[in-house]
C-alpha cells in the first residue's frame, strides 16, 4: 500500500516513544510505501484535494532516524490510504484540515480517522453520549452553576474543554480559599465554557489509556500514574506510565463503546478511564502505543496496521 501520513514535523517527534513512528516501522516493515506530509501542505487546487508530500524511508538509526525524497504534490486520493496523525490543539487549522481532508473521501480518498468522526468527537464531551460509564459531570460557563457543583460534591476537577496534556486542569475543594479565582481563571470570567468533574481517588492507580482498534481493545492499558504532590496523571506533567491488563470493567467500557466508534469511521480511539469510570474519548492523535509495546511485548503497531489493511481492502475502490 501506499499510506500517507499527515503529522507534525519529522524532526519534532520523539522516536522512542512515539506512536506514529511505531506505526510506520511496522508499515514499512510490511513493505508499504511510506509518504508523509504536515497539515500545512494540504491545499484544494483546480479542483482536487492535493499534498505536497515526500517518500519517507526509515533508517533503522536513532539518531538520522530518516530520510526523505523531494516534495511532490499528488492528490490524496492517489494514495491507498492517509493517516491523519496531525498533534492537537484541535483549532481552527486543524478543523479546516478535517473539511479538506472529508472532501478529499469524496474525490476517493480513504483518510483514517474519518475526519467528520474526528471533528464530531470532542474528545472531552463525547462522553457525554456514554454518561452511563461517568462520574458525575457538568459543562458550562456558568460560575454559579460549578460553585454549586462544588458545594454538591466537595471535590471536584475542573478542566478546558480544549486542553492537552493535562494543560490548565485544577482540583478544587470545595473549602478552596482560591476556588472563585480558579472558576473566573478557567472559564475567562464566564466568557468559555469548562468540565467540571467529581474527583476519582482511584486517580492515585494511574489514569488509564485503553486503545481501541476497529473496535476491539488492545488487551493491556497504560496506567498514567501521578507523581508525587500531583493528581495529573499524563506523562506530561511527569506521570509515570505502567502497562497493565484490561480489567473486567475496562473491558466491559471498551465492548460497549469500541464498536460503535469504529462504525462511525473511527479506526483508532484512545479511551480514558480512571478507576471504573469514563473521562474521555481521544481520537485526533492517540498515543500510549511504544509503552504498552515496550513493557509487555504486545505487537500494537501490528493490530493498527492489521486494522488498516483491512479496512482499504474491504473499501475496495
Amino acid at each position: 500500500m501506499r499510506i500517507g501520513i499527515v503529522l507534525d514535523p519529522l524532526d519534532s517527534l520523539k522516536i522512542y516513544k512515539d506512536s506514529t513512528y511505531t506505526m510506520m516501522v511496522e508499515a514499512a516493515a510490511r513493505g508499504h510505501a511510506l509518504w508523509v506530509m504536515m497539515q500545512e501542505g494540504l491545499l484544494w487546487k483546480n479542483g482536487r484535494v492535493l499534498g505536497a508530500m515526500q517518500a519517507l524511508t526509515l533508517t533503522g538509526s536513532t539518531d538520522d532516524w530518516y530520510t526523505v525524497g523531494d516534495v511532490v504534490t499528488r492528490p490524496l486520493a492517489e494514495l491507498d490510504c492517509v493517516l491523519m496523525r496531525k498533534d492537537p490543539p484541535f483549532d481552527i487549522e486543524y478543523v479546516t484540515s478535517t473539511w479538506m481532508l472529508e472532501h478529499a473521501k469524496r474525490q476517493g480518498a480513504r483518510v483514517f480517522n474519518d475526519p467528520r468522526a474526528m471533528r464530531d468527537h470532542s474528545e472531552k464531551l463525547s462522553i457525554m453520549q456514554f454518561s452511563q460509564f461517568c462520574v458525575p459531570t457538568i459543562v458550562t460557563r456558568l460560575v454559579d452553576e460549578l460553585n454549586a457543583f462544588i458545594d454538591q460534591h466537595r471535590e471536584t476537577v475542573v478542566k478546558p474543554l480544549d486542553g492537552m496534556g493535562g494543560a490548565g486542569i485544577f482540583r478544587v475543594m470545595a473549602d478552596d480559599p482560591n476556588r472563585n479565582i480558579i472558576l473566573e481563571t478557567v472559564t475567562e470570567f464566564g466568557q468559555r465554557m469548562v468540565m467540571g468533574q467529581q474527583y476519582i481517588p482511584a486517580i492515585s492507580e494511574g489514569d488509564k489509556r485503553i486503545l481501541v482498534i476497529g473496535g476491539k481493545p488492545v488487551p493491556y492499558s497504560l496506567a498514567r500514574i501521578p507523581k508525587a504532590g500531583e493528581f495529573r496523571g499524563n506523562l506530561a506533567t511527569g506521570g509515570r506510565g505502567v502497562a497493565r491488563p484490561l480489567s473486567e470493567r475496562d473491558k466491559e467500557i471498551a465492548a460497549a463503546i469500541g464498536p460503535e466508534l469504529a462504525n462511525r469511521g473511527l479506526l483508532l480511539v484512545g479511551l480514558d478511564v480512571i478507576g471504573d469510570h469514563l473521562t474521555e474519548v481521544n481520537v485526533t492523535s492517540p498515543t500510549c502505543f511504544r509503552e504498552i509495546m515496550d513493557q509487555t511485548g504486545f505487537n500494537v503497531a501490528g493490530m493498527l496496521i492489521d486494522a488498516l489493511e483491512r479496512a482499504v481492502r474491504a473499501d475496495g475502490r
